[in-house]
């Protein structure tokens, strides 16, 4: 085959799969939303059986439902047969993949999992089939053909199972309530984990604050920049808001200017109106401010304007790269 040969091959493949992709979509109806119903309603979790092409379609669906805020279990046929049957419960939900719904060993735990009481969701292109007849529910995953010239390696019909079983993810991610929070909570060591973390998940909190009163000595301000080592601290009012901030680069500038500092308060010397950010931001947002002010430390203020935490760049830099 030449270069033109090869290409117009993988085009037409990639046709035929998204042809057999337009027609699931098309024979979507009430089941699906039947299927929606059983699974979301489950006092238990799911669990997923197929073998073969369709076993390593059904660990990507139980991997996909897991992410998204539904326990899923994957479970080998041949494998439950022999002892396996012992992860399900009353109460579980069990999506069964078959593309013909006549595969032995997928027979072989139809009867085990109606005995035990556990509703099934089969997907499957044969309604004539046991697995069709035994299913409460059947989803369609049909297709006009396979995308292997011989018509025998599955390709077109594992793709629309896949596709399928993502559709029911995301339905059921918008039942639940699930948001991007929740997914990073899921995924705390992702890249998307990384990105939606908080400041507060990153600040520095409790005794690791440096403060100090408006009235405060400078010679004690040094002591407490130097115990907190974060180069700054913050200068707080009577009341407890956040009124000022003093930092090393403030120190230099001063001393330059004054030979008299020491003898001063942190009040007379603290830089007024300092930035601020929430515990709520995104801690990804709080780079670019930094960054822009040419400041290396955001104390964290509540509704009132009371210190509860304090940032430093380190952290927010080390929050996005582990």
């Amino acid at each position: 085959m030449n270069t033109e040969e090869r290409v117009n091959l993988a085009k037409s493949v990639l046709d035929i799969e998204v042809e057999g992709l337009r027609r699931v979509g098309q024979t979507l109806d009430q089941n699906f939303s039947r299927a929606i119903d059983l699974i979301h309603g489950r006092r238990g979790k799911l669990v997923v059986v197929g073998i073969g092409k369709s076993g390593i379609v059904g660990r990507k669906i139980a991997s996909t439902l897991t992410s998204t805020g539904n326990p899923t279990v994957f479970l080998h046929p041949a494998e439950g047969v022999h002892g396996d049957l012992g992860i399900v419960q009353r109460g579980d939900v069990a999506i069964v993949i078959s593309n013909s719904g006549t595969n032995p060993e997928i027979l072989y735990v139809l009867e085990p999992l109606k005995r035990i009481g556990v509703p099934i969701v089969a997907l499957t292109a044969n309604h004539d089939s046991e697995l069709a007849k035994t299913a409460n529910v059947v989803l369609d995953i049909g297709v006009p053909m396979e995308a292997c010239p011989m018509g025998l390696a599955p390709t077109a019909s594992t793709t629309a199972a896949m596709a399928l079983g993502d559709a029911l993810a995301v339905v059921l991610l918008e039942e639940s309530g699930f948001t991007p929070e929740d997914y990073a909570y899921l995924h705390p060591g992702g890249a998307l984990g990384r990105k939606l973390k908080r400041v507060r998940d990153v600040m520095q909190h409790g005794d690791a604050i440096p403060t100090v009163g408006l009235d405060t000595p400078m010679p004690n301000v040094l002591v407490e920049m130097s115990e907190k080592r974060l180069g700054i601290t913050a200068v707080l009012d009577a009341d407890g808001r956040l009124a000022g901030v003093i930092s090393d680069g403030d120190l230099r500038r001063n001393l330059e200017r004054d030979p008299k500092l020491l003898t001063r308060t942190a009040g007379e010397t603290m830089s007024a109106k300092p930035k601020t950010i929430s515990a709520n931001a995104l801690a990804a947002a709080a780079i670019p401010e930094m960054e822009e002010f040419k400041i290396t430390v955001l104390f964290v203020v509540d509704d009132h304007g009371a210190p509860v935490g304090a940032v430093h760049l380190h952290d927010l830099l080390g929050a996005s790269r582990k």
